[in-house]
């Protein structure tokens, strides 16, 4: 970069002016004086000298720098062509690389063929596949030619002979160990390996099928129709197949044997064609292989097992009675054989509908179904050669195969669960879910608790829906299946309802006036929202949603005792009791009964003990409500009849009940004549007494004992005697004739009271000195029972009332 600058300058051009004034300094520096003039003329020769040989420099300098500046540019123009070439081969070399690159990046994913690198590739792995085919055709030739030799041993051979069949099971444990050899080195499981499962087939011997065939099997055989050669021909074959079982057994006796392989070789041969029928129908493409037909296939298995039940019995039965295997059950050995049919086609299809809940559901159904219906034919593991080394001889069932998956268990559980809370809320989301129903013809005629109970529309099918779920889950084969199912699906729409009682009396409780009148200034109450509200709260309108309340848990209660009265919950109770799993989950859960250890087979209670108390209070907090509706309307009805019961009656002629008095008496009659359609008739009972001794109290209080003395005259005694009648008179009406004297019980303090200040002449007078005289308590008792008829009140009492006649002078 320096260069380049000095180059720069240099090639300027001379500055005229700096020239003269460093001219003119040197002159000054060295000729001073006049003498020097002579010096100054040598001095401009010597510069004239050095001007001349400088400016010859330059001319060959210039000469010089344009030669060189030819030379630079040839040179420059030859590198930039060689950069030129340079590039153009460094782009060149570019796409060669790329071309090449492309040709070993694999090209199994676009449109290409495969490289040259694939190639060898591929030929490799088929090279190795090949040589592991060859290997496993020679495995599977060498077996094949092993069994058809023992085959052929075992036919021609008396006694029957197994040294070949012993060879063929020394190749196979040899096969099988090399290849536990080979899944240690390589990872795989012994199950990928499906040369195992070959060898170990047993391939019985085809003559059993070959004399099967001449009896027309699978269809069921006709014996009376088979010829004699033919059953003989059969019964050899049969009994060939029971020597080779016999002798084959002690070399097979370390393996570990597959239940579903486990049985009868003869019995095992029969079912193969059974088992092609079956493939045909149900694992194909025909219209039979249906998911959501499970009943079609399990249905056929069942009418396999009936149709040959006879021909197993009587003949193949007789066949194994000569035989070691004498105590085997011949139709249930059949039967059971024909289970693996079932758990594996199950195996296959619950994968694919356990995204579609109601085709789960209804599989699993039909599988406890068929396990309930060979039950009741009498099939059991005893007699059978998987019953011989089960500790248990009950059998699991086929919906074992899914019941005892818990992710499918878990699965079918909560699409139950879901489907039976749509349904309640079904129930209980409809228009007349609280509507009283009038038809008594679905009402339990076997309890008297529901002869005269009409629940509600949602109580009714609430109980159907328990019932309904009760019905899916008691075919469960395990007491922890049904516990789970009942606390999981059927506990929680009893627990629902409940509450939905719970916060309608709740919501009636904070609507309701005569509930909330304790409250001064109470919001609603002078407002349009507060009248609606009002109107639906009182009345008999009010009464009512009361009773609905109470007519549903006493309908769900009654329900809840019957069922726990039943077989199928009394040994669920049992079990839970008994079993510390099952105690256990029972314990966390708040509507079952606290369970206790027992030992004896019948312990306390029931199971729906605890919600039949819960909804057994709901019953009583309606009747509580129902109570203090009526009361409270009643009551406040009276409100003009006491205040205005000071006036005094002018004449005899006016005796007349009074006006104000009607309206309680309506209130109260269409209140009793209400409950008496509605409620059972122990409710309706129940709560007229209360009501009845409420408003009795009530009107004695307000009416006669706390009134000011010698208030009341003679004549208005004799009116409120008739009004304190009318009060019973219009029960009896409202309530009907059959209650006889229990209308008149809770009146009759009131009575009393009334024969008390309508007395007149020689009873009044009696009436004053047997109260205000000396007489005891029991000479006191037994003389106001005949002049009052009865000694409901206190001596006291008596008088209190007898001093608020006018003509009182005690």
């Amino acid at each position: 970069m320096s260069t380049a600058l000095e180059i720069q300058r240099y090639l300027k051009p001379a500055d005229i002016e700096q020239s003269q004034t460093r001219a003119l300094e040197v002159l000054n520096r060295y000729h001073t004086v006049s003498q020097d003039i002579s010096s100054l003329a040598e001095a401009s020769s010597q510069a004239q000298s050095q001007r001349d040989a400088l400016a010859h420099a330059l001319s060959e300098s210039q000469a010089n720098l344009t030669s060189l500046i030819s030379q630079v540019r040839a040179s420059l123009a030859s590198h930039l062509h060689t950069a030129q070439e340079l590039s153009l081969l460094r782009h060149s070399l570019t796409d060669e690389l790329s071309s090449l690159t492309s040709e070993l990046v694999s090209t199994l994913q676009s449109d290409g063929g495969s490289t040259l690198l694939e190639d060898i590739e591929t030929m490799h792995r088929n090279l190795k596949e090949q040589e592991s085919i060859k290997v496993y055709v020679q495995i599977i030739h060498r077996a094949l030619q092993l069994s058809e030799d023992a085959v052929r041993e075992v036919q021609s051979t008396r006694p029957i002979s197994v040294s070949v069949y012993q060879s063929l099971q020394t190749f196979v444990s040899s096969v099988s160990g090399a290849c536990s050899k080979v899944s240690e080195v390589t990872g795989q499981s012994d199950a990928n390996l499906r040369i195992l499962s070959f060898l170990e087939e047993y391939f019985p011997p085809p003559q059993l099928l070959a004399t099967s065939e001449k009896l027309r099997w699978p269809l069921p055989v006709a014996t009376d129709k088979v010829e004699n050669e033919d059953m003989q021909a059969f019964a050899r074959a049969f009994r060939d197949l029971l020597t080779f079982q016999e002798i084959g057994e002690p070399l097979h006796a370390q393996e570990v044997k597959n239940p579903e392989k486990s049985g009868l070789y003869a019995i095992q041969a029969l079912i193969q064609p059974i088992h092609q029928r079956f493939k045909y129908h149900f694992e194909g493409t025909r219209q039979t292989n249906r998911l959501d037909k499970p009943e079609w296939y399990f249905t056929h298995i069942l009418n396999v097992s009936h149709e040959h039940r006879s021909f197993m019995e009587r003949v193949v039965q007789s066949l194994l009675s000569p035989t070691k295997y004498h105590d085997i059950d011949a139709w249930r050995e059949f039967t059971y054989n024909l289970f693996p049919l079932l758990s594996r086609h199950l195996k296959r299809s619950i994968p694919a509908v356990l995204p579609h809940p109601p085709l789960l559901a209804h599989t699993i159904y039909q599988s406890l179904a068929f396990d309930v219906s060979l039950r009741d034919d009498g099939f059991t593991l005893s007699g059978t050669i998987a019953g011989r080394s089960s500790e248990s001889k009950e059998w699991e069932g086929i919906s074992a195969v899914v019941l005892g998956r818990r992710d499918w268990f878990d699965t079918w559980m909560e699409g139950e669960k879901t489907f039976a809370l749509d349904q309640y809320h079904e129930i209980i989301s409809a228009q007349d879910a609280w509507t009283i129903v009038d038809d008594e013809s679905d009402l339990d005629d076997s309890r008297p608790t529901d002869r005269d109970t009409r629940p509600t529309v949602s109580a009714r099918q609430l109980k159907a829906l328990v019932e309904q779920v009760t019905d899916r889950y008691s075919p469960l084969p395990e007491f922890g299946q049904r516990t789970r199912f009942l606390i999981t699906v059927q506990l929680p729409l009893l627990e629902s309802y409940h509450g939905r009682i719970s916060s309608s009396l709740d919501a009636f409780e904070s609507l309701s006036s005569v509930f909330v009148r304790a409250v001064p200034g109470a919001l609603g109450s002078a407002t349009g929202e507060g009248r609606d509200r009002g109107h639906l709260t009182s009345g008999v309108e009010g009464v009512e949603r009361l009773c609905k309340a109470l007519v549903s848990a006493k309908f769900m209660a009654s329900a809840m005792e019957g069922w726990g009265e039943d077989l199928f919950f009394l040994e669920l109770w049992a079990e839970i009791n008994h079993k510390a799993s099952l105690r256990a989950r029972a314990e966390t859960h708040p509507s079952l009964p606290d369970p206790k250890a027992v030992t004896t087979d019948a312990p306390d209670g029931t199971i729906f003990e605890e919600l039949v108390l819960q909804y057994n209070k709901l019953v009583s907090r309606a009747e509580d409500m129902i109570v203090q509706q009526v009361s409270g309307e009643v009551e406040g009805a009276l409100k003009p009849y006491f205040s205005n019961q000071a006036t005094p009656r002018l004449t005899q002629s006016d005796l007349a009940i009074s006006p104000a008095l009607l309206p309680a008496l309506s209130i109260l009659s269409s209140h009793l004549a209400f409950l008496r359609r509605t409620l059972p008739r122990r409710n309706v009972t129940s709560i007229y007494r209360r009501v009845a001794t409420q408003l009795s109290a009530h009107i004695l209080q307000r009416a006669i004992l706390y009134r000011r003395p010698h208030e009341v005259s003679a004549t208005d005694g004799q009116l409120l005697h008739g009004e304190c009648e009318l009060w019973v008179q219009t029960c009896r009406q409202a309530l009907g004739t059959g209650a006889g004297g229990r209308i008149e019980a809770p009146w009759r303090r009131l009575l009393e009271a009334g024969h008390i200040v309508g007395a007149d002449g020689d009873r009044w007078d009696r009436i004053l000195d047997t109260s205000f005289g000396t007489l005891g308590e029991a000479q006191w008792a037994e003389e106001m029972e005949s002049l009052v008829g009865g000694s409901e009140l206190s001596r006291e009492e008596v008088c209190m009332a007898a001093r608020t006649r006018a003509d009182c002078d005690r």
